[in-house]
């Protein structure tokens, strides 16, 4: 015992008398490296600092004699911009926070401060001590505090990269930082322990712009980032639509729906702070299953998030062809901030600020009512509202605490036209369609120790549709359409995030969801003939999905890294299990280049309605009730070149095998092609499809204002339904070509107001669809397509085109934006579509339109 507290009485003294140590150094021809090496010798302590930072090689004349510490750092750093702290027995060098400058108000920039955080980007723990600067001018700089938190202020209004480092870490660019004088710039910085680390390493800094989040993604994703929905002319404020311009990727000209490699948009997976959440699209589905109007989700509020397009990681499930996976920023913890726009689709309220400024606590809130009439010149007449809110509580002691939630609210109604205007079906129906959706949850993320925490969550789904459609005839009104469909789901999700070594990291985790419905399906299955509608599907109750991965990221060696993971899943309705392992390798070939390949098994349950579709075939009742599970094999190889800092490379060949895929026997359908709200076919997994292309992004760099991004894909896309034949999908384009570039142009007397000027030309091999069965077709005075022929046409090349301009003008507070955007201004879709002509009795073939435009003004204050 008395031996154990002598040495604890050591442990506590050391400190101390290390720093009580005097330096002598005479030297007229010093270098900087020389002069650390001399005070580490003489006193005891380590020096740690960034080779990439600083100019070691700097000579000086010194002149010490027993001197202190902190009189010997001050004169070695003077006029280096750095500054020094002692931790432990470690002297960390770091930037020093640059000073405000006293200058003439009518001559001075605007300017505003960037704050944010640094942390470790496998665990999420803050980092103390680290160095953060703009990498234009290094003079713009800080080091983070004791909780990893950093400012730097009066930073010139422009866009800037964003650089931080630290002693053991690789360096991180966070790029294309947008600063104006109305709104606090905040940034979270994830730096890469560098498990190679030695004293004499130079680590380069690196620009990874599409690196994801999430740190367990090795390959198959990229990150989504908000300004570039905002800015980019395909985004509109809507990450599904930014999407479309990713390689690989091909976007519907009415909707936001997008097909991954040719699959169907409903084989896309929405998730929102962890869970999985209904399509988060006003209007969803309505114009096509997996597609909407606009997306409910507000750059206003969402953070940089996650896009995967394939063999993504174990984390995911319940989905076959890609993840989006979305997260909701944090408010300002320090100053309110508001904006407000007001533009042809409706009106936008935004505000963020601090609930209690001494303990961090912030919300962040988001409001739109929006209508479609002004910008279709009343050809549209949708009415929608959206609302979103975050509050986040971090304690001292008990983790950090968040609040959130979404909803939406949409509603269209339809009369018909007069009758004397009568020519197709359409003309005579009036109908309503009512859609709600509501997700949110409360969240808690505890660090046990600075290797591992805990997430979890106790979250809710709700979402209820009810269409109806009547039909006018000479003497009566025919109901031909009521669709009713209420759905809650109670999500518990959980996973423990755990860093056994700087090589290993590991996530394990469960999710269990109890879903609860209530749905009735009424269609006609003959509109054009006026039949009365007849029971489709119908069913309530509840069941359970439960789902647990485990993945981990193992660094091999200083250049081989791999992903090997595990997930499942299990469905009560009719007892559905799956296993899918995931794996995924990459191999640094050099400091610029990359290659990874990566392999993953795949399932997804079918909507709920799709299981309570009942008929009676040959006086024996048939049910969808025990479908299986859908299935996917996923290959892929991916090479990166960053072939300089700004300019990046990636070509990705991939391959998908689908089996189990729900189809009709005897017959051509398959889910693969499906679009429609609804499903009255008994189906059988006896259907399979398969993917299989190369997708190529060359990308530039915002750099001096300019930027450009160009991918191609080259695909195939082929499927066989139950009638054992192997057809073309209905997705099945061939090519997609994107040209996507922008200029930003500093402007006015003081260079501080922003013009931005965004392009996009796109161009995509035509579609498939079926030839219309004329014979019946005029017999049931409707469009029947001949099924037997199932997609053998083809849809002409589409050339089109998105715009978009904007004017930022920064005043000392307040910040006017005035912009104007326009989605499918070539108007050469390449599509048409047939409609019966019930005055004629013929079928008339008209070319299909899209353009959205939006112009708006919004002012942040």
């Amino acid at each position: 015992m008395i031996i154990l507290l002598f040495f604890s009485f050591l442990s506590l003294t050391a400190i101390p008398q290390n720093a009580e140590k005097k330096i002598t150094i005479q030297n007229k021809n010093i270098s900087l490296k020389e002069a650390f090496e001399q005070i580490e010798l003489q006193t005891g302590y380590s020096i740690a600092y960034e080779q990439s930072d600083l100019d070691l090689s700097r000579k000086q004349s010194l002149s010490l004699k027993s001197a202190s510490i902190d009189k010997a750092m001050k004169q070695v750093l003077k006029g280096t911009g750095y500054t020094y702290k002692i931790k432990g027995y470690h002297i960390i060098i770091s930037l020093s926070e640059k000073k405000p400058k006293m200058t003439n108000e009518k001559t001075q920039k605007l300017t505003q401060t960037i704050r944010g955080i640094v942390v470790d980007s496998k665990t999420n723990t803050p980092i103390e001590y680290a160095s953060v600067c703009i990498e234009e001018d290094p003079s713009y700089g800080s080091s983070t505090d004791s909780l990893g938190y950093f400012r730097i202020r009066d930073v010139p209004v422009g866009r800037y990269n964003i650089l931080a480092s630290f002693t053991g870490y690789n360096t991180r660019i966070i790029s294309e930082v947008s600063v104006s004088s109305s709104k606090e710039v905040y940034v979270e910085i994830p730096i890469d322990e560098n498990i190679q680390y030695l004293a004499e390493v130079l680590v380069k800094p690196e620009i990874k712009k599409d690196r994801t989040i999430n740190p367990i993604a090795i390959t198959g994703g990229r990150m989504i980032s908000m300004e570039e929905a905002g800015r980019f002319a395909n985004g509109f404020d809507d990450p599904a639509r930014l999407s479309a311009a990713f390689a690989g990727v091909a976007g519907d000209i009415g909707t936001n729906a997008i097909a991954i490699r040719g699959n169907s948009p409903q084989f896309t997976q929405w998730r929102l702070e962890g869970i999985e959440i209904p399509n988060p699209t006003h209007f969803a589905d309505l114009a096509g299953l997996g597609g909407g109007f606009l997306s409910a989700l507000s750059t206003q509020m969402i953070g940089n998030s996650d896009f995967y397009n394939g063999a993504f990681p174990a984390e995911y499930n319940n989905a076959l062809s890609g993840v989006f996976d979305m997260h909701l920023r944090n408010g300002n913890n320090q100053k309110y901030e508001h904006a407000f726009q007001v533009g042809l689709m409706g009106i936008d309220l935004a505000s963020e600020g601090p609930i209690n400024k001494k303990r961090g606590s912030s919300y962040l809130v988001n409001y739109r009512f929006s209508t479609t009439s002004l910008a279709s010149a009343d050809d549209l007449n949708l009415k929608y509202q959206d609302l979103a809110f975050k509050l986040n509580f971090p304690t001292s002691r008990a983790g950090t605490f968040s609040i959130w939630g979404l909803g939406l609210i949409d509603r269209n109604r339809e009369k018909p036209q007069d009758r004397l205007e009568w020519e197709t079906m359409a003309d005579r129906q009036s109908g309503k369609d009512e859609l709600e959706k509501m997700s949110g949850g409360l969240v808690h993320k505890y660090s046990v120790n600075e290797d591992t925490y805990i997430r979890s969550s106790l979250s809710a789904t709700y979402s209820r549709d009810h269409t109806v459609v009547d039909q006018q005839t000479d003497d009566k009104q025919v109901p031909v359409a009521d669709i009713r469909n209420s759905r809650w789901d109670l999500i518990f999700n959980s996973y423990l995030n755990m860093k056994f070594s700087p090589r290993h990291i590991n996530r394990t985790g469960v999710t269990i969801t109890q879903l609860n419905y209530d749905l009735d399906y009424q269609v006609s299955r003959y509109f054009g003939l006026n039949r009365p509608m007849e029971q489709i599907s119908k069913g309530n109750g509840k069941s359970t999905a439960i789902s647990a991965y485990s993945s981990s990221v193992i660094n091999l060696n200083n250049n081989l890294t791999t992903s090997l993971g595990v997930t499942a899943q299990y469905f009560t309705l009719n007892n559905n299990f799956s296993i899918e392992p995931r794996v995924a390798l990459k191999w640094k070939i050099n400091p610029k280049q990359s290659l990874a390949l990566a392999y993953g098994l795949h399932s997804r349950r079918e909507k709920l309605d799709y299981y309570y579709v009942e008929k009676v075939v040959n006086g024996k009742k048939l049910s969808n009730r025990y479908l299986d599970l859908s299935r996917a094999h996923h290959f892929g190889l991916t090479y990166d070149w960053n072939i300089n800092q700004n300019l990046h490379l990636k070509v990705e060949p991939y391959f998908q095998y689908l089996f189990h895929v729900p189809v009709e026997e005897k017959s051509s359908f398959s889910v693969i092609n499906y679009e429609e709200f609804y499903l009255d076919r008994i189906l059988v997994n006896t259907g399979k499809g398969r993917n299989y292309g190369i997708d190529i992004t060359l990308e530039q760099y915002m750099k001096n204002g300019f930027y450009y991004m160009i991918t191609g894909s080259l695909f195939k896309s082929k499927y066989r339904g139950g009638d054992n034949v192997w057809r073309n999908t209905r997705l099945d384009k061939g090519y997609l070509l994107n040209l996507l570039a922008g200029k930003e142009w500093m402007v006015g007397k003081l260079k501080q107001n922003v013009l931005s000027l965004n392009g996009r030309l796109y161009f995509q091999g035509g579609g498939r669809y079926t030839p219309v069965n004329k014979e019946r077709s005029q017999a049931e005075h409707d469009i029947v397509f001949d099924e037997t022929q199932a997609y053998s046409e083809r849809f002409s090349p589409s050339i089109n085109g998105d715009v978009s301009f904007s004017f930022r003008i920064n005043k000392k507070v307040v910040s006017h934006e005035f912009s104007v955007k326009v989605l499918n201004v070539g108007m050469r879709t390449g599509m048409h579509f047939y409609q019966y002509n019930e005055k004629t009795n013929e079928i008339e073939k008209k070319d299909g339109l899209g353009m959205i435009p939006n112009i708006s003004y919004k002012i942040y204050f």
